[in-house]
């Protein structure tokens, strides 16, 4: 049985309000300060590869509070934008704490865009400094001459922890407000030209608290931040969520199954947030393995399964665990508490599987102009075709529904953002004076206000008769396709049509499917037909998919495994 959780899990910072902090919620200086005062000894920042190198609360405070004394020295505080861009590592984490420590705000880079994409965001957000790993310190600072440059890496000569204040140079951290901005953080870019997105520290603290509604963690956790850390998902969900309970993050720089596998077994993780491709090939693999037991085996351990799922959903019981431990272990999940899949629709089947095997995985919605999370699913009360449950002190109302109670969803609540940066009008058509935030997602609300999703207005596609389709529920339809690794679905206008459109995909086929079974081309065509017809069968007629691209190159997408919709040429 799940344990109980706690309604308001934040009651603890009562007892540090008004001596550490004043408002509603702490900074996340102050935050960590109180982390610090409750598990100075408990591990916080970890890494295993190429080796093990942990430090405690009190050792990373030390460090971090040292880099904001250096920072201040050299006149970065508050007014200054210092960039953070580099892969996930414990410096990473070192540097963005520091830089809100001094008083200034973090401007989190993603450090897969080429070194001309980096430097336009630099000047995009007024970085006045940067925290740069060592593959692309040397070009950046080049090309920003006169910008103070810091390194991520050990090797460098202004690596992070050896920066330190000269002799005898007073610091304390500035008082910052809680409303005043922490973070600016620019979009993916996947539907056009990335933003600024302005967030409070209120904004972060306040939902990394709210989520926790939703999702009972504690010190004892151990979360791996596999994904990249600039990005709002993983920034909130594991870096952050993190050391607000006191527990530890283990960071992985590496985004290969191998290497996966390896740190969650030696880590033990318990909290493992990933996006659903990442989710959908674990959970092929492990099936896989399955059905190399023979079709006796299999049909048992479906069964099992079935089993599994009926008595946990029903009874709150979790048997998978005891059902399937040597299947867990195999995977490197028997230390798995709770999978959360975000950034993107997950198929209900492979939420439903996972939940059989006995891995509590839940999932939720959000966005980058919501800190991002704003809905999540309780363990101990899921829905399997919900993307969660509505947090706490959140708004949410669904604007202009049609006859299935679908439209466009809005949101109002701490998390919030203040707008975007240097960016009046664009913040001006999507959050209005009063607060109310326009997602430009689609969903609906059953009557205990969680959230369905379906798809984006940008991406709706009006069928003849003025049917709405909404592309990313049918892409759904093809996750547990082991044989495709990308489509995306789009609206096209037949000839000698004026309005109406109809629906084609852009399929790039798994490679490795093709080269371990030595397809030809034809075999190839033949079996995506072959999955595309089947899926066709069971969508509504105006959802039928009637033209078929099977691409020789993969689509573009963005660090956190979304497609880049907007570059999609054929």
């Amino acid at each position: 049985m799940s344990a109980m959780r706690e309604t308001e899990p934040w009651k603890f910072l009562d007892a540090y309000r008004g001596r550490i902090f004043t408002s509603k919620w702490p900074t996340i200086p102050q935050l960590f300060d109180i982390t610090t005062d409750r598990f100075a000894d408990r591990a916080c920042f970890t890494i295993y590869s190429p080796d093990r190198v942990s430090l405690n609360y009190r050792e990373t405070r030390e460090i971090i509070l040292r880099v904001a004394s250096y920072l201040a020295s050299i006149g970065l505080g508050p007014g200054s934008h210092i960039a953070v861009t580099g892969k996930n590592s414990p410096e990473w984490a070192v540097a963005y704490i520091a830089v809100l420590y001094a008083g200034a705000v973090v401007v989190p880079i993603d450090y897969q865009l080429s070194t001309q994409e980096i430097m336009a965001l630099i000047d995009a957000g007024d970085v006045t400094a940067a925290f740069i790993d060592e593959e692309k310190y040397d070009d950046i600072k080049k090309g920003r001459a006169g910008m103070p440059c810091f390194g991520l890496a050990r090797s460098m000569e202004t690596f992070v922890y050896d920066l330190e204040p000269p002799q005898g140079f007073a610091f304390s951290p500035p008082q910052v407000e809680v409303q005043s901005t922490a973070a600016i953080l620019f979009t993916s870019g996947t539907t056009g030209d990335p933003k600024g997105v302005m967030l409070s520290h209120e904004n972060l603290v306040s939902d990394c608290f709210l989520a926790q509604a939703n999702l009972n963690i504690s010190e004892q956790d151990i979360f791996y931040a596999l994904l990249p850390i600039h990005h709002s998902y993983t920034m909130l969900a594991v870096f952050i969520e993190s050391f607000s309970v006191g527990a530890e993050t283990v960071f992985g720089k590496r985004m290969v199954v191998k290497q996966i596998l390896s740190d969650l077994k030696e880590a033990k993780i318990t909290m493992f947030l990933g996006v659903p491709m990442l989710f959908n090939k674990l959970l092929s693999g492990i099936l896989k393995g399955v059905r190399e037991k023979g079709a006796l085996a299999y049909g048992l351990i479906r069964t099992l399964m079935a089993i599994s799922g009926f008595i946990k959903k029903t009874f709150g019981v979790n048997p998978g665990r005891t059902f399937f431990g040597s299947i867990l272990e195999k995977a490197s999940l028997s230390s798995i508490r709770i999978c959360i899949s975000g950034g993107g629709p997950l198929d209900p089947k492979v939420f439903r599987q996972y939940n059989q095997l006995g891995v509590d995985f839940v999932q939720g919605y959000g966005l980058t102009e919501t800190s991002p999370i704003i809905t999540l699913n309780p363990v101990e009360h899921y829905k399997e075709t919900s993307v969660g449950k509505v947090l706490p002190e959140t708004e949410m109302i669904i604007d202009n529904p049609n006859e299935d109670g679908i439209g466009e969803i809005v949101v109002r609540g701490p998390m919030v953002m203040q707008g975007y940066y240097k960016m009046p009008e664009e913040t001006a058509e999507v959050l209005s004076p009063d607060g109310w935030l326009r997602t430009g997602d689609v969903g609906k609300l059953d009557d205990e206000n969680y959230l369905y999703l379906a798809g984006r207005i940008k991406n709706v596609i009006v069928t003849e008769g003025g049917k709405n389709v909404y592309p990313e529920e049918i892409e759904n339809e093809f996750q547990l396709f082991d044989e495709i690794d990308q489509i995306l679905v789009r609206g096209y206008i037949p000839e000698g049509k004026a309005v109406a459109e109809e629906i084609e995909s852009l399929i790039y086929p798994n490679q490795d499917w093709v080269s371990q079974n030595n397809l030809s081309q034809e075999q190839v065509e033949t079996r995506i037909h072959d999955i595309v017809n089947q899926v066709n069968q069971r969508l509504r007629s105006y959802e039928k998919i009637t033209r078929i691209h099977i691409l020789k190159a993969p689509l573009e997408m963005t660090t956190t495994k979304k497609l880049k919709r907007h570059s999609a040429k054929e």
